[in-house]
């Protein structure tokens, strides 16, 4: 056999081994890719994804689309020739397995909390459009998660409202953890509480809930350091009455990062006239309920999403602009908000055509 021949014989031969070892070689990666992006105007699914009864509501033009990001299972097990393709793939990002999944996060409990987080950014959603209107909104703290094996298992549940800690009125979220680590570690704490099926059948019959109770709870010492911080094993949340109606339709989302699109959708849906002026606008961010937008993750996967779908302007959370920024798909204009107030000016130089003076995203 000639020498040239028996070497590129060879080399074949290396290359297929290399490229079956690959298929079989497992790596601790995870991949993200562009995922669905549903105008929060429209319809998902044959129906209206905001529902809004018992208010006038007006007609909308145009798209505030939210974005998503697609990831790979707890349990998949990427091969080293699918991570080397991620990693050179445009649309895609490979990540340690680890930054999607964290302390060996299951599938189950990874779904769990992106859709409690998904609940509460709709909460703050409505909360946000409604006061950006002027609409009154009541609030108040409740108990919004119990830790298994706390001082409180049992005690307290979720969704109880506390109304007092030792007697203290609590106005905020922040008062409870105050009045908790006031307290040495084994002393008892008194939590005034209106149950969470009393606070439910008094929304039911729309009166105030009148049936409270005095719990007495033993502190314990904190697990998370090394201090000695005094715990009962309770986070605290807020919890809302609205005037009217809201309800956001759309199964198969997590996460917090449709805040802010969810929250100018509602917005849109109750004042006169378009928000968008018939423009394609998508956009993502978390949002508190004073109307604040947070980061989120996954930014390049939402600009690629937003701009395959048709999108012209997409809104950026401050501190994610850098990140888009450097990467922007050709003709999507990045324009940075940190509140829904800044959403709501930017949409409106978007709908009068004077774009000028948009605050876009810069790699600085």
């Amino acid at each position: 056999m000639p020498r040239r021949t028996a070497t590129m014989l060879a080399s074949t031969l290396m290359l297929i081994a290399l490229l079956c070892a690959g298929v079989f070689i497992t790596v601790p990666y995870a991949e993200m890719s562009p995922g669905p992006t549903v105008n929060t105007l429209g319809d998902h699914g044959g129906e209206p994804v905001l529902q809004i009864s018992g208010r006038k509501t007006y007609p909308t033009t145009g798209h505030l689309n939210m974005t998503t990001v697609r990831v790979t299972s707890a349990d998949y097990n990427m091969n080293l020739v699918e991570a080397v393709y991620g990693w050179l793939a445009h649309d895609n990002k490979v990540v340690p397995h680890d930054t999607l999944y964290p302390n060996g996060k299951t599938e189950e409990q990874s779904t769990q909390e992106n859709a409690e987080e998904f609940s509460q950014s709709q909460e703050s959603a409505k909360v946000a459009a409604l006061e950006k209107l002027d609409v009154p909104v009541q609030s108040w703290v409740i108990v919004s998660t119990v830790k298994k094996g706390s001082p409180a298992e049992g005690a307290l549940h979720a969704g109880d409202v506390i109304k007092a800690v030792d007697g203290t009125t609590v106005k905020e979220t922040t008062d409870v953890a105050k009045l908790v680590t006031k307290h040495k570690v084994g002393e008892k704490v008194v939590f005034t509480i209106v149950p969470a099926a009393e606070q439910a059948a008094a929304e039911k019959a729309n009166r105030a809930a009148t049936k409270t109770q005095d719990i007495t709870i033993t502190t314990a010492k904190s697990d998370d350091d090394g201090a000695e911080r005094a715990i009962v094993g309770i986070s605290a949340g807020t919890d809302h009455t609205f005037p009217f109606t809201i309800d956001i339709k759309l199964a198969d989302v997590g996460g917090p990062s449709a805040g802010l699109m969810f929250a100018l959708g509602i917005y849109d849906k109750l004042t006169s006239g378009s928000l968008t002026g018939g423009k394609f606008v998508a956009g993502t961010g978390t949002i508190d309920d004073d109307g604040t937008v947070g980061p989120i993750g996954g930014i390049e996967m939402k600009t690629v999403g937003a701009r395959d779908k048709g999108a012209q302007y997409f809104l950026t959370p401050a501190d994610n602009c850098a990140a888009a920024a450097k990467d922007t798909p050709e003709g999507l204009t990045l324009i940075k908000v940190g509140t829904i107030g800044d959403a709501l000016s930017a949409l409106k130089d978007i709908r009068s055509g004077d774009t000028g003076d948009l605050p876009k995203c810069s790699t600085k």
